[in-house]
């Protein structure tokens, strides 16, 4: 762990009237250790540790924290991005209470009111299906293409059921960015649900976010080439729209990149709100990020690659804002490349005070008194 000094980090602005109150979970894209939670004036309030590294994390209502681990170390497609070892679940004092281990995890999970748990993962796709998809270029220490796969597990491993994308995904629309390798056809994400209890996802590869119903595996809507490039974290809305982080990268018509974060009404395809920077390539990550609707109605974002974490009203207005002060080695930077050490954030998410994960919970910011002391030395 190391500490930046070339710019400001830390927490950078915060207009508490205007903010949500509450606690927000970080933690380092790649490289990292620990998962944080801090309060709105930036102080640590508890941090959760794992020796198999902690790259994206969320709380469950009962307060433990929900992992998904390093990628393995000498197994799995290793060349491809995102892998992770296992999805780990850790109690509030970091122990591990359940876990489900798999080389060819990737990305993103989602644990289910039944106490399932949806899981992403790599499968080789058949030849005869590779050969038809479109797009994309081959480089030479590429492996075999890989597809997607949504499991949903029960807690003791048992697979319950098995969505294949490239069932669903089509030869003709569902082209790779030329620009992109052919080492996947979409990959997916992100994984959500819907309110009708249906599979939210995101490919980022063919710059497509849909719905599939659950019952029937087909897509029920499906948005976004020539929209959106290369997005992530949709997440859905209380009124049926759909929220998302728009990377901006490989944009067509646009020479200078940027991100935006975009609200899309899925009956009428129509951008309803959206948040840019001013001018807009100042606010730009070609990689990872997430935008989290909060219960005032502001707006969460996570500008990944520069890890930078702010808070924006319905009218744009930035209210609070923290840059990442935690570096890692091997975390990839604003560039997309593996640096020294960066502070890459995956996905960061603000819990209320009265959020049932942190009901009786200590967190007095004074316990990590030396860790808050180093930062504001910083």
């Amino acid at each position: 762990m190391g500490w930046s000094t070339h710019r400001a980090v830390g927490l950078i602005h915060r207009e508490p009237q205007k903010c949500f109150r509450g606690y927000t979970l970080f933690t380092n894209a790649t490289g990292g250790y620990d998962a944080y939670l801090m309060d709105l004036e930036g102080r640590i309030c508890h941090r959760w540790h794992s020796h198999e590294g902690i790259s994206y994390a969320y709380l469950l209502p009962n307060g433990h924290l929900l992992m998904r681990t390093h990628p393995p170390r000498d197994t799995g497609p290793t060349t491809l991005r995102g892998g992770a070892a296992a999805i780990q679940e850790l109690d509030w004092d970091s122990e591990v209470v359940w876990e489900y281990r798999n080389p060819l995890l990737h990305l993103d999970f989602e644990r289910l009111p039944s106490g399932n748990t949806l899981v992403l993962m790599w499968e080789q796709l058949p030849s005869e299906v590779a050969s038809r998809v479109s797009g994309g270029y081959r480089a030479d220490d590429d492996p075999e293409m890989h597809g997607d796969i949504v499991q949903e597990v029960a807690p003791d491993g048992t697979l319950v059921s098995e969505w294949r994308s490239w069932e669903h995904l089509s030869f003709e629309d569902d082209i790779i960015c030329p620009l992109e390798t052919r080492r996947e056809w979409a990959h997916c994400n992100a994984l959500n649900v819907t309110s009708d209890k249906d599979l939210l996802v995101s490919f980022r590869q063919i710059s497509v976010v849909g719905i599939v119903d659950r019952t029937t595996g087909d897509f029920r809507w499906k948005w976004g080439p020539g929209q959106v490039s290369h997005q992530h974290h949709p997440t859905y809305l209380g009124n049926g729209r759909v929220l998302l982080f728009d990377n901006g990268s490989h944009r067509l018509g646009r020479p200078v990149p940027y991100s935006r974060v975009i609200e899309v009404d899925v009956e009428t395809n129509q951008i309803v709100w959206d948040y840019s920077g001013d001018p807009p390539f100042s606010f730009f990550s070609p990689l990872i990020s997430s935008a989290e609707r909060l219960p005032n109605g502001n707006t969460l974002i996570c500008e990944g690659s520069a890890g930078r974490i702010f808070e924006v009203t319905s009218n744009k207005e930035v209210v609070w804002e923290y840059i990442n002060p935690f570096l890692t080695k091997g975390a990839g930077g604003a560039g997309g490349g593996a640096l020294d050490y960066a502070n890459a954030v995956f996905r960061a998410h603000r819990y209320g005070p009265d959020h049932p994960a942190l009901r009786d919970k200590d967190l007095d910011p004074a316990r990590h008194s030396n860790l808050n002391r180093l930062y504001a030395a910083g």
